[in-house]
């Protein structure tokens, strides 16, 4: 077991329960965090602003089963994703919710300009104060025309370190540049948090500030990571301690067949991505499991499908106790997307609902 070390996030706010259907059955409150990250991923056959609409209404219930904070990503020319200004729509999530943490996962740091993000996270953190988080990520464009268009190449992810350190100095006042403001940013604290794979983890340990990693690589990958990171943490101002928050797909429903069916529309839109080079709207489970899958795309489904957590809730409820004890995180963000939303809700729902999510301090 990997050890935790707790109690250094900064602004803890408490979410109360206004579904009965989230505190039937409900078990002892998890010694973790649990959270969402939603993609706004476009659905076949639906505009991109449906999806972006679904992302406001599910930050909504996100609230009203417990959840501790509502993530949205960036992305840019992805056919299959809408959400491509991240603190805008965090904007939206957070007008339309009043108790929940609302921020990014992440905004991607080599895209942008230091000054402006912390601008744009200056004004959000103004009009909802005590509610805010900034996560940021290293990622460029996902194909050379879209980098072309943001102004990146390739390496830009190299001067990941750089650009986080003259972007937090906009707020705590320690920039190169001293006659440059980001206002209204400057002296306000807005926790931030670095997402990683790999070298990430490092950079978050020399900044002293809390790890958002995946299993992308697979888990003993990732455990290494979050090993080196711990080891090599330097505390600071934000974060005393190390801090923790692994990300993954979890998906709940009555059977564990069901379940397995959630991860369907992802596993083979991934697979699409992999093979096709354009990563696609998700389309439904049961025309996905009827096609005739090239042996490429079938390796490539097949492989989307591994390392999630999938079952009825307490299957998936045990897995994820597993899978936290043997991290020793602090937090767990679930990431879970599919075609159908009625039961990507459900998932959800029921999830907070074994964990005792609703109506506990989190």
């Amino acid at each position: 077991m990997r050890s935790a070390a707790c109690g250094v996030h900064p602004t803890v706010t408490t979410a109360t329960s206004g579904s009965t259907a989230a505190t039937s059955g409900s078990g002892p409150a998890p010694g973790y965090r649990l959270s969402v990250l939603d993609r706004s991923r476009i659905r076949q056959g639906q505009p991109p602003a449906q999806a972006l609409r679904d992302t406001v209404a599910f930050a909504q219930q996100a609230e009203r089963f417990g959840y501790h904070r509502f993530w949205v990503s960036e992305h840019h020319g992805v056919p299959g994703v809408a959400g491509s200004a991240p603190t805008v729509l965090a904007a939206a999530v957070a007008a339309a919710t009043s108790r929940i943490r609302v921020g990014t996962g992440g905004v991607m740091l080599p895209n942008h300009r230091p000054m402006v993000v912390a601008e744009q996270f200056g004004v959000l953190a103004s009009l909802f104060p005590g509610r805010i988080d900034m996560g940021l990520g290293r990622s460029v464009g996902f194909t050379d025309g879209v980098r072309r268009a943001l102004g990146q190449g390739k390496d830009a992810a190299d001067h990941f370190a750089e650009q986080l350190t003259e972007l937090l100095g906009y707020f705590d006042a320690t920039r190169s540049a001293p006659e440059v403001h980001a206002r209204p940013a400057e002296g306000l604290a807005v926790p931030a948090f670095v997402l990683a794979t790999g070298a990430g983890a490092d950079i978050a340990a020399e900044a002293g500030l809390p790890l958002v990693i995946g299993g992308v690589r697979g888990e003993e990958a990732m455990l290494a990571a979050v090993d080196r990171y711990r080891e090599r943490f330097r505390p600071s101002a934000r974060a005393a301690a190390p801090y923790v928050v692994v990300s993954g797909t979890v998906a709940v429903a009555g059977t564990a067949v069901a379940a397995r069916e959630l991860l369907v529309p992802e596993a083979w839109s991934s697979a699409w991505s992999r093979t096709h080079g354009e990563f696609p709207p998700l389309a439904p489970a049961a025309e996905i499991l009827a096609r005739t899958m090239s042996p490429r795309e079938r390796t490539a489904y097949e492989q989307a499908l591994d390392g999630h957590i999938a079952g009825t809730p307490p299957e998936a409820a045990a897995r994820l106790a597993a899978l936290m004890e043997r991290t020793g995180a602090d937090e767990f963000l679930v990431t879970t997307s599919t075609y159908d939303r009625t039961a990507l809700l459900d998932s959800y729902r029921l999830l907070a609902a074994e964990l005792g999510l609703a109506g506990r301090p989190t």
